[in-house]
This record gives C-alpha cells, sequence and structure tokens, in this order.
C-alpha cells in the first residue's frame, strides 16, 4: 500500500457577485444625463477659453517680427470714443481683455492722445492726421484744449490737420477748431448753443414722502445741496454760477473765433441767434455752417476720401479707403502704451488723482484717502521721483479722504522734493483741497475751480414711518444717545453738534489755503465761500499762480529739481501682477493689432465681464448714523 495519494485541491474562493445598483426611474436617468452634459459642456467651455488664451498668444509671439503697422504715406486718423479722462477707471487687465475681443474701453486718455499726437508730429512716415470728434462724449474743456494745443504742435511741424465729421456740438467743434480744414457731412452740422448748468430738485417729493433734510453748511456760495432742501435755484447759485460759467463761454467764443479768423461778436451773435439763422439756411445746418465760416466745406465721407487721394494719400490696405493707422495702432507701433513702464531712471512722477474723493482704498480712476494717499507716499519714497505733479481733475468729495491727501502732498515738500499741480476740467472744493499746498498751482483759463467750502447733511424719517403707522420709541442712556437715529426727529444738540464739526472744517480749510498762499485769513474767505471760478478767475484772485498745461507742469516740476531739459517723466499708478503685465503688454503690441485684423479675438462677452462691478456714487459711501463732512462741487457745464 502506498504512503502516496491524490489530495483534491480545495476549491477557490468565490468572488462576490456584484450586486446590481437599484433601478432608478427614468427621471433618475435623466438627472445623471444631465450632470454629465453639464459636467461636459463645462470642460469644453474651460478648454476652449483655455486653449484660445494660449493660440492668440502663440500667433502674436511668432507673428513679432512680421508686424508693421505703419508705412510710408500713413495718416493717423484720431477718433477718440466716449469720455476724454486723466487716467483709465477699467483696470489694465479688463482693458486688455477688452481690446483683444475688440470692445475697447470706451474712454481715451489725454495723455495717449497728446503723446500720439507729438509723436506724430516728427514721424516721417505720417503725413497728416484726420481728426474724428464726433463720438467724443462731451466733458470739460481743459482737456480739449490739452489735446488740441499737441494738433497746433503738429501743424507747425508743416503737417495739416484734417476735420471730417457727421455733426459737432460745441465740446467736440472746440477741438476741431484746432484744424486746417472742416469738412462736414450734408446731414449734419455744428450746433453750438452756449453753457449751462441745469440740476434737479428734490425737495417738494421728499415732503411728499415725509423725509425730513437738515442741511449744515457754511459759504454763501455754497450751493452743492441746495437741491435737497429747496425747489429751485438760490439767488446765491445763480448768480455765481452765471458769473463762472459767462467765463467759460467767452473762453469758448474768443479761441474759436481766433483760430477760425471769425469776429468774437459775430460768433456771439450767429450762436445767440442759431433759430432764425437755421430758418433762413431752409434747415440746413451744414450750410449754416459754411455760412459762418465754422467749417470749410461740406462732403460726404466718400468724397472726403477723394479729397484726400487727390492729395496723394496712398489707397489703403484691405478695406481701408485710405493708408491708415489709428491711435491704438500707432501707440502699439511706437510703444508709447508702455512708455511709462520703461523709465527707471530719476525724473518727475505724475501722480493722477481723478474722480469724486471717498473714503479708504479705492480703484484706479477714482480717488480714495488711503489709496491716493499711499501712492503719494509711496511715490515721495521712491529714489527715483526728484519732483512730483498732481495731476487733479476732480470736483472733490469727503473732507477727511481729502485731509489724507493734502497732508501727504505736505510731507512731500518737507522732505525736499518739489510738488508741482496741473489742474484739469476741474479741481473744486475737496480738489482744491488736495492742491493747496503744492509749490504751484497750474491751470488752464477753462478750468473749474474754487469752491471753497463743505457741507453735511442728515436725514431723518419719522414723518414717512408715520404715514404707514409705524413710531420710534423707547429709552436711552444720555442725552445724545440714540440722537443720530434717523427714524427719530432731529435733537437741537445734535444739529449744534453738527454745524459746529462743519463751521471748523471749513475754518480749517480756509486757514489752510491761507497759509499756503501765503495771504490772510478774511483776503481768503472773502474769496472762498463755496464760489466757484474759472482758472482765469482764480488766478486773478490768487488761488492759482500760473497758466498752462501738464506738460508746463512738468517742466517746471523739472526745473524746481534741477533735472535739466531732458528728464525722465513716469506716471505713477497701482502696480500690475506679473500675469497683468504680460496681458496688457499682449493686448497694446502691434502683434496683437496684426492677429485682430486676421480675426483673431476673444468672445465680446467677455469684456463686459468688468463691468458687472456695481458704482458707489458719493453719498453711497455714507454710513447710516455718521455724520460725513463733504468738500464737493456740482459744476460741470452742459
Amino acid at each position: 500500500m502506498s504512503d502516496r495519494y491524490d489530495a483534491v485541491p480545495p476549491p477557490l474562493p468565490s468572488r462576490p457577485q456584484p450586486v446590481p445598483p437599484p433601478r432608478r426611474g427614468g427621471f433618475g436617468r435623466f438627472l445623471r444625463g444631465l450632470g454629465r452634459g453639464i459636467n461636459i459642456t463645462r470642460l469644453v467651455i474651460v478648454n476652449t477659453i483655455f486653449f484660445g488664451l494660449l493660440a492668440a498668444i502663440l500667433l502674436v509671439v511668432f507673428l513679432g517680427s512680421r508686424a508693421n503697422l505703419v508705412d510710408d504715406g500713413t495718416v493717423l486718423v484720431l477718433a477718440p470714443e466716449g469720455a476724454l479722462v486723466e487716467q483709465y477707471s477699467a483696470d489694465p487687465l479688463s482693458r486688455a481683455i477688452g481690446r483683444m475681443s475688440g470692445d475697447g474701453v470706451k474712454q481715451v486718455q489725454v495723455r495717449d492722445l497728446v503723446r500720439a499726437i507729438d509723436s506724430a508730429a516728427k514721424d516721417q512716415r505720417i503725413t497728416r492726421i484726420v481728426l474724428r470728434p464726433d463720438h467724443l462724449q462731451p466733458g470739460g474743456f481743459a482737456a480739449l484744449r490739452e489735446v488740441g494745443a499737441a494738433l497746433d504742435r503738429f501743424r507747425k511741424a508743416g503737417k495739416p490737420v484734417l476735420v471730417w465729421a457727421n455733426s459737432l456740438e460745441q465740446g467736440q467743434y472746440y477741438l476741431a477748431a484746432h484744424a486746417d480744414k472742416v469738412y462736414i457731412d450734408p446731414q449734419g452740422g455744428v450746433m453750438a448753443t452756449g453753457l449751462a448748468n441745469y440740476r434737479l430738485f428734490y425737495k417738494d417729493l421728499l415732503d411728499r414722502l415725509g423725509v425730513q433734510v437738515h442741511l449744515f453748511r457754511v459759504g454763501q456760495f455754497k450751493s452743492a445741496a441746495e437741491p435737497f432742501i429747496l425747489d429751485h435755484a438760490s439767488p446765491e447759485s445763480k448768480e455765481a454760477d452765471a458769473f463762472w460759467l459767462g467765463g467759460l463761454w467767452t473762453t469758448w467764443i474768443d479761441e474759436v473765433a481766433r483760430m477760425r479768423g471769425i469776429d468774437p461778436a459775430a460768433l456771439r451773435a450767429d450762436v445767440d441767434e442759431l433759430a432764425e439763422r437755421v430758418r433762413d439756411a431752409k434747415g440746413s445746418l451744414a450750410q449754416l455752417a459754411v455760412e459762418e465760416k465754422l467749417a470749410d466745406g461740406i462732403a460726404t465721407e466718400q468724397q472726403f476720401v477723394q479729397m484726400l487721394r487727390k492729395e496723394g494719400v496712398p489707397a489703403g490696405k484691405k478695406d481701408q479707403s485710405f493708408r491708415q493707422i489709428d491711435l491704438a495702432g500707432y501707440l502699439a507701433d511706437r510703444g508709447l502704451s508702455q512708455a511709462d513702464m520703461l523709465q527707471t531712471g530719476p525724473g518727475v512722477t505724475v501722480v493722477v488723482a481723478e474722480g469724486e474723493i471717498t473714503g479708504g482704498k479705492q480703484a484706479q480712476g477714482t480717488i480714495g484717502g488711503e489709496s491716493t494717499a499711499a501712492l503719494i507716499r509711496s511715490v515721495r519714497k521712491d529714489r527715483r521721483t526728484r519732483a512730483l505733479v498732481l495731476r487733479v481733475n476732480s470736483p472733490g468729495g469727503e473732507v477727511y479722504a481729502a485731509e489724507q491727501i493734502r497732508r501727504e502732498v505736505e510731507l512731500t515738500r518737507e522732505a525736499g522734493i518739489p510738488v508741482v499741480v496741473s489742474m484739469g476740467d476741474v479741481a473744486a472744493s475737496g480738489g482744491y483741497w488736495i492742491s493747496m499746498n503744492a509749490n504751484r498751482i497750474y491751470a488752464e483759463p477753462n478750468t473749474i475751480t474754487g469752491s471753497i467750502g463743505i457741507f453735511g447733511m442728515f436725514f431723518t424719517v419719522p414723518d414717512t414711518l408715520a404715514k404707514i403707522g409705524v413710531k420710534s420709541d423707547g429709552v436711552s442712556t444720555g442725552s445724545l444717545a440714540g440722537a443720530f437715529d434717523m427714524t427719530r426727529p432731529l435733537d437741537p444738540n445734535v444739529g449744534v453738534l453738527i454745524q459746529s464739526i462743519i463751521d471748523k472744517g471749513y475754518r480749517d480749510f480756509v486757514g489752510n489755503v491761507a497759509k499756503a498762499r501765503g495771504k490772510d485769513y478774511a483776503a481768503i474767505d472773502a474769496i472762498a465761500q463755496g464760489r466757484v471760478w474759472t482758472g482765469q478767475q482764480a488766478m486773478e484772485r490768487g488761488l492759482v499762480d500760473r497758466m498752462g498745461s501738464l506738460d508746463d507742469a512738468i517742466r517746471d516740476a523739472a526745473g524746481e529739481a534741477g533735472l535739466g531739459k531732458d528728464f525722465n517723466v513716469r506716471y505713477a499708478e497701482k502696480p500690475m501682477g506679473a500675469f497683468e503685465r504680460f496681458l496688457t503688454s499682449v493686448g497694446d503690441s502691434s502683434e496683437a493689432r496684426v492677429a485682430m485684423s486676421w480675426g483673431l479675438r476673444l468672445p465680446s462677452w467677455v469684456a463686459e465681464l468688468p463691468k458687472l462691478a456695481p458704482e458707489w456714487s458719493l453719498f453711497r459711501n455714507a454710513e447710516a448714523g455718521k455724520p460725513h463732512v463733504y468738500a464737493y462741487c456740482f459744476c460741470s457745464p452742459h
């Protein structure tokens, strides 16, 4: 018998059988399919945008050595759309995305126009400028005057400036008048009617709603908040407005008459008699413009192009009717968009203070008490800064925020750095507050400034609540505890408190101006009182030192710093991250212009995304139950 035996191996362990999933109903399967579809769609969109951006960037790099936007015999076409600004309100990334999508920001920087015009004057490839100002939004006149001066320099270089437009209002025409020739479409014309400053008044509405407005102010002519307490403009307001508006209009008349070779009295009469003169011209504004010497001829766009061709302008590429380059393309070709980034040596630093003055940190294109003060402080500590030019274009705002900025200006001077202020369209009230401590203040004759006065407002709504059957009642631990509750009637002691604060603010304002301008308190008080002046009127009263442009202020600052005639100029702005700088340079590059001409653009809706951010007005920044003191001027002519 053998010891060996055949063992039967044990059975392998069986794998657990998968449990079948519970059967879902039709609705459950639908939800799962929908979820998969949404996820796939999301991935497709994200990848499309990512690889689209990557392709755009690679194509831009590939075309870098092949881009050539400006040939000999090119016409620089300036057709600014939107508002003239000292500084973009949109951030650099949003502007870059907007350009790459074909929907640029409807703003034009004054310095970009001036740089392009001055560069073109020396560029042998540029033979002339064609100006199309009919899409420029009406605004102040000081910025237009700066651009006009650049056009005058271009003409002095022996190159003509031509205007063609459908129709022109008086602000647009103020720029067009600097041209050698002005042509108007047969269906267009020039509409100059004079200046006005009308406002809406809300007192009757607030009375019906039961809202009580308590205004505290100092200054006989400080009318900024009158619409909340009156149903009409006060006599003092009308007197002051008539004076500065009359000054602006006289400047317009005199300068346009001089540039067009017209008698000022005749031009003023033509404007005043516009209705009758249009009737006599059988409704043709274009023909009337020629008769009044405001235009040199009537021509359709095609006829204007034929004029250019007869004058030797070559034909353009693709769909261009003549050889031309626009503002953005020319800035890119000359590298002017990135000029500020390339300034590394010592020189003059320009800080732009544009928009309403509000507390805290604000975005570029507005003025924040903390953010603008911090920017000036960083400029002061920068070794490259030998002189500071503060370019002010502001109607004012919160007093404390303005004071934060003024202190930094004063500290900059104490650090041995000269400060020169250049006023733009408006530098009034809080705009003057931040300007007063400069070594010198420059303004244009048609700058709006002054308005040295302050005010505060407090709203109470007990009557409003009573209309719907609601009343406020309770107890407090002191005479003023809860007194700032807007649901309760204004306590007289609160009125005394707020008015005392306003009085002190006005004394500080006038006293600081007197000290800065080397005058006594009474002399400044006599020309303060919230009254608005033009730049020329302000200089006659000692509030402004000299008439001049931003360029004049920069040269003055350089002279104060001993920089000589050859010096760097850079604009200090909110610093960008590396990716923002890259995208901005791509969006501004001449290569990107070539790529876009091939139809390579981002979707237009991408440019709309930055517009979703809310905008805050002056009073929306106020905190409930907290008194706010304002130095603000509602002084924009129309």
